[in-house]
């Protein structure tokens, strides 16, 4: 589909790869982006619209859907890290945040704007993922777990939502350089350039980004055997 002329709606768009995605599409020619945050005031950038939405309140997301009934294109893309859960330690209320934001705030969203998408000509979905989605994590499961559920929905939106004529894109990538990466030295892309592919992505009718070469990599290795260890 065509980025130039459409309205768009990004979740988590006051920062990192929400707002990148935001200023992506405004520069690809979107007519309207929709910033759609918990705190409408955390949103400091003049050329989106701020629209309150806790991905997690269903009360907010029908309400979102309704104010933004306009949206051809959505891109799931609020999320958190589920810290403080470890393996064998630690409480599991990260982990449970984790799987209420990851994996259900973007059911629901996904869920409330396809009808909008529908009405609007099908659009597409842009759901950002993680190369955690194929990796168990010792060092942070929760959020692997929310994300490997997240991939499984996004393969059932994708088929669910074809009928419709809305495409649905699945993005993975490693580090990316924003603050929720901050605690890492490892290798890192720009949340830009993750933007760049995943619309890239959109308009080329593809399915799946993989967005560097960690990702890659472990996506071309799912057949083999399972290993213990890193």
């Amino acid at each position: 589909m065509e980025i130039k002329g459409s309205v768009a709606l990004v979740t988590g768009a006051n920062r990192g790869i929400g707002h990148a995605f935001a200023r992506a599409l405004l520069e690809r020619g979107a007519a309207k982006v929709y910033a759609a945050v918990r705190d409408p005031k955390s949103v400091t950038d003049p050329d989106v619209v701020p629209l309150r939405l806790d991905v997690t309140d269903e009360a907010q997301v029908e309400a979102a859907a309704r104010a933004a009934g306009d949206v051809s294109v959505l891109v799931n893309n609020a999320g958190v890290a589920g810290g403080g859960a470890g393996l064998l330690s630690g409480g599991l209320d990260g982990a449970r945040q984790a799987m209420e934001v990851n994996f259900f705030g973007t059911w629901s969203v996904s869920r409330a704007f396809a009808p909008v998408l529908a009405r609007n000509g099908g659009g597409a979905v842009v759901n950002m993922l993680s190369l955690a989605s194929w990796v168990g994590r010792p060092d942070f499961p929760g959020y692997a777990a929310s994300k490997a559920a997240q991939w499984s929905l996004t393969d059932s939106l994708r088929k669910g939502l074809h009928a419709q004529g809305t495409l649905v894109v699945g993005v993975h990538c490693g580090f990316v350089d924003t603050d929720l990466s901050a605690w890492t030295d490892a290798p890192k892309i720009s949340a830009a350039d993750v933007a760049d592919m995943a619309l890239d992505a959109v308009t080329q009718g593809r399915y799946e980004v993989l967005g560097d070469e960690a990702t890659r990599s472990t996506k071309a290795a799912l057949s083999l055997p399972p290993v213990s260890g890193a």
